[in-house]
């Protein structure tokens, strides 16, 4: 007779390209039945993405290989990026009667539909996990009177949780900074589909790509790759590499989003049109190339909770230069092996990196290769044995407790 399993729902505001390929390998691992409920099923429909700008649906399968629900939300204002864009009281009846052993709320604490979950789980005596990706107090904005309110919230609400659960080891110091046990914090690496990632790399023709961007075999190609939004910073980049002045150097701008027109108006009274490619937004099976075809990938955004396009870049076989506001410098940009960190804003600093890497052939070719060999325990692997070992935590803790009541 096999181990028991835990049965699990996990809650997600929508399906998400790189969490997909997770789930697939999560339902099939032995310790846990799986169900995910989604919100809404943004990603997997057409629509129109106002960042991007254009009508985005992904092209790989988002809905294949676990077991899923829809569940409707019943907002007058949906969308999954405000507090009330999500009201899903469906959720209430699905836990309550679902008699899951764990509820994984992953939709964030501030969706309306995460406190329907939290209340749901806890009111049947469920085991709840949940955290969040952030690696500061900080927000996004740098409101001071956000972080005042996080500051006295987040120790309250994350000891809701039986376990908490975070995607860096930057998340599992914020979460011990603001009083929450080392042994309720566990580390699920923020991970994608590393297997598909080097599969696909290994199929590109690096040459072919670059003569459709009309960039020499031979040059060096920085690759800014994100939505062309102001957190993005994506303007450093474009005055670092205008800086550094290497020469046969290339800037490749994957993405789109409300600057790309101020970007393309900057490179061109700079004097930098002929050297710098605005491919505009790029589909998930069309990365790998875009990726392997650069030398160098630079992530330069003032607020980032992690960043998983430093994972697919060093996949590819891409060394990366990250701000020191980007979560995943923490796990995975080992200094001067797999990339660099610079000061966030420091335009000066950045242009030094570009002009002292993009010459060094032989050195980018090392740390290629190291950031390969660095992905190797960073994958869906170590996320999915990361989310058994917190229920498994959370289910030990659940009983002791029950013990101590008893006695």
């Amino acid at each position: 007779m096999g181990e028991p399993r835990f049965k699990t729902l996990i809650v997600l505001t929508h399906p998400i390209q790189y969490m997909s390929p997770i789930l697939r390998d999560t339902a099939k691992h032995p310790k846990l039945d799986l169900t995910v409920a989604y919100c809404s099923l943004e990603g997997a429909q057409h629509k129109r993405d106002p960042e991007f700008g254009v009508e985005v649906v992904w092209d790989i399968p988002l809905l294949e290989g676990y077991s899923w629900i829809h569940v409707p939300n019943r907002s007058p204002w949906p969308g999954v990026g405000r507090f009330f864009g999500l009201i899903n009281p469906g959720l209430w009846n699905l836990i309550r009667d679902g008699a899951f052993d764990a509820v994984v709320p992953l939709t964030g604490y501030m969706h309306a539909t995460f406190w329907i979950s939290l209340a749901a789980a806890k009111s049947k005596r469920q085991l709840v996990l949940f955290g969040g990706d952030a690696h500061e107090i900080a927000p996004r904005d740098g409101k001071v009177w956000k972080t005042f309110i996080k500051k006295r919230l987040w120790p309250r609400l994350f000891r809701l949780a039986d376990v908490v659960v975070v995607p860096s080891s930057g998340g599992v110091a914020l979460m011990r900074s603001i009083g929450i046990p080392t042994e309720r914090v566990v580390l699920t690496p923020y991970a994608v589909d590393n297997q598909w990632w080097l599969e696909q790399s290994a199929r590109v023709d690096r040459a072919s790509v670059r003569a459709e961007w009309g960039v020499p075999e031979d040059a060096s190609v920085v690759l800014f790759c994100a939505k062309l939004q102001p957190w993005k910073r994506p303007h450093d980049v474009l005055r670092a590499f205008s800086s550094a002045a290497v020469e046969n150097s290339y800037l490749v701008v994957a993405g789109d989003g409300p600057l790309r027109k101020q970007l393309e108006q900057e490179a061109r009274s700079i004097g930098l049109a002929d050297r710098v490619r605005f491919l505009g937004f790029v589909n998930q099976t069309k990365l790998p190339a875009v990726y392997c075809s650069a030398d160098l990938f630079v992530l330069s955004s003032e607020y980032e909770a992690f960043g998983v396009v430093v994972n697919e870049a060093m996949l590819c076989g891409c060394p990366v230069i990250v701000s020191d506001h980007v979560g995943a410098r923490f796990d995975l940009v080992r200094d001067a092996e797999t990339g660099f960190v610079y000061p966030v804003g420091n335009v000066e600093f950045l242009a030094r990196l570009l002009g002292e890497i993009l010459p060094a052939r032989d050195r980018l070719k090392r740390m290629a290769n190291a950031a390969r060999e660095r992905m190797a325990n960073w994958s869906p692997a170590e996320n999915i044995e990361g989310l058994v070992e917190a229920i498994e935590r959370a289910a030990t803790f659940r009983r002791a407790s029950q013990n101590r009541q008893r006695q």
